[in-house]
């Protein structure tokens, strides 16, 4: 593959290392420095999607739970009917019923209240679940705050056994909330190739190695588009029939499963939508 020409688009818009594999073969990468660990953003939410998958495979969780029995001790006093109705599936699709995000990144440092649990539960519900998409960073918290509290412990050491060890991904930092839970939704730091290695992992439907981890129904279920909108459950969906992990600044790790291949890009891009057009017309067709 040659990257030439999307280098020459890509680095003015600050893209600083691609990794592309196809058929399990790295088949281009470019860097423009040496990898280190970054914050890949939300990217984070598609591996708090496959701790929710773990978890649900260990039976200590269903997508099928009401959030008021999930969550049974950190209600408001007045329960909305909305809310009443919210279940653990509606944390992943971004159709929580809420008409403002919350616990975003320009706003976490600034709340007084260190129960975000039950800060997040007292927002109003404004829609019944499952009708309005709104990105918004509460669902896939409650989700890993869930996993964490049936688990009994945070994410990065729920996940060091089943994923992180396998992928050779060493012990990596990740943003916690004021209670000390690991922030599902954002904070999660990798290198590219680490980045890189779980799309892969995703591509291969759950195996590493000739050991199948994570259950490949899952793992279709939770890469496919439920609604208008363009998500599945903590990935987005895109061209090529594609599938993504996507962190602010264009930290990406795109699934092409119609291609048998994953392109992997770490930057600190303010022009989104030019790189993945750059990634979509330099990229794509090459495979």
């Amino acid at each position: 593959m040659e990257l030439k020409k999307f280098v020459e688009i890509a680095q003015p818009l600050g893209v600083l290392g691609i990794k592309v594999s196809q058929h399990d073969s790295l088949i281009a990468q470019w860097h423009s420095e040496g990898e280190c660990r970054r914050n890949v953003y939300s990217v984070t939410k598609s591996f708090t999607s496959c701790a929710v998958g773990f978890a649900l495979q260990e039976g200590i969780l269903s997508l099928d739970e009401k959030l008021v029995d999930a969550f049974s001790q950190d209600l408001p006093e007045t329960i909305h009917h909305n809310l009443e109705k919210a279940t653990v599936r509606d944390l992943l699709t971004m159709h929580l019923g809420q008409a403002e995000p919350a616990l975003m990144g320009d706003q976490r440092p600034l709340y007084a209240q260190d129960d975000w649990v039950k800060m997040s539960l007292s927002f109003p519900f404004t829609y019944e679940p499952g009708t309005h998409f709104l990105y918004n960073n509460v669902g896939p918290y409650l989700a890993g705050v869930l996993v964490q509290r049936r688990s009994g412990c945070d994410l990065v050491s729920y996940l060091t056994p089943r994923l992180f060890s396998h992928l050779g991904i060493k012990r990596p930092a990740w943003e916690s909330d004021p209670l000390g839970n690991s922030f599902g939704a954002g904070g999660l730091f990798l290198t590219l190739s680490e980045l890189h290695k779980f799309g892969l992992f995703y591509l291969n439907k759950g195996e590493w190695e000739g050991k199948q981890l994570l259950s490949g129904k899952w793992i279709e279920e939770s890469t496919r588009q439920y609604s208008d909108a363009p998500y599945a459950y903590l990935f987005w969906r895109g061209k090529y029939n594609s599938y993504r992990a996507d962190g602010k600044y264009s930290q990406y790790s795109i699934i092409l499963p119609d291609h048998a291949a994953v392109v992997s890009l770490v930057s600190e891009c303010r022009k989104g939508e030019e790189l993945m057009d750059a990634i979509y017309s330099e990229i794509c067709p090459q495979l």
